[in-house]
């Protein structure tokens, strides 16, 4: 850690809803001058042991973690789980990443459904085929489709104005109980954290008594982290979560949430003004190296 400048402990990969594949994503890694980061793919972890790989025959290679997110429910509503450093080979993991991929299915489903009902569009089989193609199909991909027929100018805009749009948003009874997740990862000998906390992509932020009412279900669920540090968080927001997690006895964590193409942030980024943050102030590296 002394030698690296720059960390993402939040990054997606083709294997899941991102762009890049793993050979582009640690080409944009290494581009980014980012030290450490992890591959943090929605319920599935095939994309960790090809970056593996390819980073055992690399001179010199970034620090990488094994990571992945789980998409999860709470009585407060829904939220996203990052785990760290598991063990692949689980079968409580196992267990929990088939029931979210069982789950995203669904998900998917209703999403073909909706494009259907309220816009009149149906797949044609070959987009079919790739959209089954997918080890866990989601939103950009059916955004992708949508952009090449020329309905919409990029992908935030079709996920916008054809998937988001009419209730199309309210998918949350199709995710794991954030209980599963938790333990899932503890058991598998790996460190939970709860993913952009405040509210991911394009969601309305949480206020603070929202935020404490939905730790206080993943405290008890075993929550070992916060991320702290993420490309939409401005320093005020950062600071109430550093503060949080301080408060709480839990581990800060930091990531971009990069996606490659699919959306606007850039490899690295840990905060809304793509300031640097300091490793040091990322505290859960202290227990993952």
């Amino acid at each position: 850690m002394e030698n690296a400048k720059f960390c993402d402990l939040h990054m997606h990969s083709s294997c899941s809803d991102g762009s890049d594949s793993p050979e582009e994503l640690l080409r944009a890694v290494r581009k980014a001058g980012i030290g450490i980061f992890a591959l943090t793919d929605h319920d599935t972890f095939d994309g960790v042991g090809a970056v593996e790989k390819l980073l055992a025959g690399m001179a010199d290679p970034p620090r990488f973690f094994r990571g992945i997110e789980f998409s999860c429910i709470t009585g407060a509503g829904k939220v996203h789980i990052l785990g760290y450093q598991f063990d692949p080979e689980s079968r409580v993991m196992a267990e929990a990443v088939a029931e979210g991929r069982r789950l995203r299915e669904i998900k998917f489903e209703r999403r073909l459904a909706h494009l259907e009902k309220w816009h009149g569009i149906r797949f044609t089989a070959e987009e079919m085929a790739y959209l089954k193609a997918q080890k866990s199909v989601g939103k950009p991909h059916l955004a992708r489709l949508l952009v090449r027929r020329g309905l919409a100018p990029d992908i935030s805009g079709a996920i916008r104005d054809y998937l988001d749009d009419h209730g199309g948003k309210d998918g949350t009874d199709a995710r794991i109980p954030v209980a599963m997740a938790i333990r899932a990862i503890l058991d598998a000998g790996g460190l939970p954290v709860w993913a952009h906390p405040l509210g991911g992509e394009g969601e309305k932020h949480l206020t603070s008594a929202e935020f404490e009412g939905c730790l206080r279900e993943l405290t008890a669920a075993g929550i070992r982290g916060l991320e702290c540090y993420y490309s939409r968080y401005t320093a005020e927001e950062e600071a109430f979560l550093e503060e949080m997690a301080d408060r709480h006895g839990l581990c800060r964590s930091g990531g971009s949430d990069y996606h490659g193409k699919n959306k606007d942030i850039p490899p690295g980024m840990l905060r809304e003004d793509n300031l640097t943050i300091p490793l040091q102030k990322i505290t859960i590296l202290r227990h993952l190296i």
